[in-house]
């Protein structure tokens, strides 16, 4: 038995890498325009070299990168659509896992996430509302604009679900307090779309039902630089976490400063879940089901193992979820929370039945 749980963990590393780079291959192959395997792997080879050249010759070089990037359909579909896309729907798919992860570790509950707490609808309400109200007034929406207003939208929620936390032991009745904070939020910005231009709230309409499709390399490096940031903190907080699990008589015992514990795992969760909202919409349901599959495949409750391998079971499971929401009724394109919730709901129930049986 002790042989097999030590292979569990090398074994799922192995095959949620497999999937990850399948599920890479299946999304630059597959779409509207249809390009080649070996034409992929081509162009591939073609615009790494170009591009690591161009950072060596920028002089030489930089205008023949740019030409590659525009000089037929193809590339410009690879390079300038799907790479990003793909690379997009990964990153933010294992943060939005990661969030959820460190969410469930501060309440000690697996249910716990941020679309369930209202979290992301928070951090919906906020982007809404700096949409409508700021972006009049600016040339253009900046990643920093979106991701502090989605932070801060994150933050209200959590803090009114700390204060909550505090009177109410019944995580089930802080779960209905969750809920009924997201429909406050939903309810505060459907007041103000009403007053909104037309213009801003077909924009603000495209962006809230959740998709990978406005994502372009600019996106792609803010994103992926925030999320390691927010990965690598957490595997710092690792031990804590597991002594964390174990009480906080326990983890005060070890010379853990709970607060401050406490403090740095909602900034973390918080920080993950808006950067996923400002540059994705809300997607419901990862941040939940994606690490108790995890942990419940591998056996184990690990932080240090846990928190990389949550992360990339999350890229796989949204880089799959993406490629179906795009390509499952082509031309027409589903929302990203239309397929994430097909698949994470039926989990997150039986986590709950389980949780009652139990009791």
């Amino acid at each position: 038995m002790t042989n097999k749980s030590s292979l569990r963990i090398p074994l799922f590393s192995a095959a949620a890498f497999v999937l990850l780079v399948g599920g890479l291959l299946l999304n630059v192959h597959i779409g509207a325009v249809r390009i080649p395997a070996g034409q992929v792997f081509s162009l591939l080879l073609n615009g790494i070299r170009l591009r690591l050249l161009s950072f060596l010759h920028p002089d030489r070089y930089g205008p023949l990168f740019a030409d590659f990037l525009t000089g037929s359909t193809e590339a410009r579909i690879l390079f300038g659509i799907r790479l990003p896309r793909m690379l997009l729907a990964a990153v933010l798919g294992g943060g939005l896992s990661l969030s959820g992860f460190l969410l469930q570790a501060f309440f000690r509950n697996p249910i716990a996430g941020p679309f369930v707490l209202g979290i992301s609808s928070g951090a919906k309400m906020l982007v809404s509302l700096t949409m409508i109200f700021l972006l009049p007034s600016l040339s253009s929406m900046n990643s920093g604009v979106m991701v502090l207003a989605a932070f801060a939208g994150s933050l209200l929620v959590t803090g009114i679900v700390l204060l909550f936390a505090q009177k109410v032991q019944n995580m089930s009745m802080l779960l209905v307090i969750g809920i009924m904070v997201s429909y406050l939020c939903s309810a505060v910005t459907d007041f103000c779309v009403t007053f909104a231009d037309e213009h801003h709230i077909a924009g603000l309409t495209g962006w809230s039902m959740g998709s990978f499709s406005s994502a372009d390399w600019h996106a792609v490096r803010f994103c992926f630089v925030l999320t390691l940031l927010c990965l690598l903190a957490s595997l710092l907080l690792s031990k804590p976490i597991g002594a964390y699990a174990l009480g906080e008589g326990y983890a005060k015992s070890l010379g853990i400063h709970v607060r401050a514990f406490r403090t740095a795992l909602i900034l973390l969760s918080s920080l993950l879940s808006a950067c996923v909202t400002a540059f994705a919409g809300p997607i419901s349901f990862v941040g939940i089901a994606v690490p108790q599959i995890t942990k419940r495949l591998l056996r184990t409750a690990r932080p240090a193992v846990l928190i990389p391998l949550s992360f990339l079971a999350g890229a796989v499971f949204c880089i799959y979820c993406d490629l179906l929401a795009r390509t499952a009724f082509a031309p027409t394109e589903l929302a990203i929370s239309t397929v994430t919730s097909i698949f994470g709901a039926p989990i997150v129930i039986r986590l709950m039945v389980e949780r009652s049986g139990r009791r």
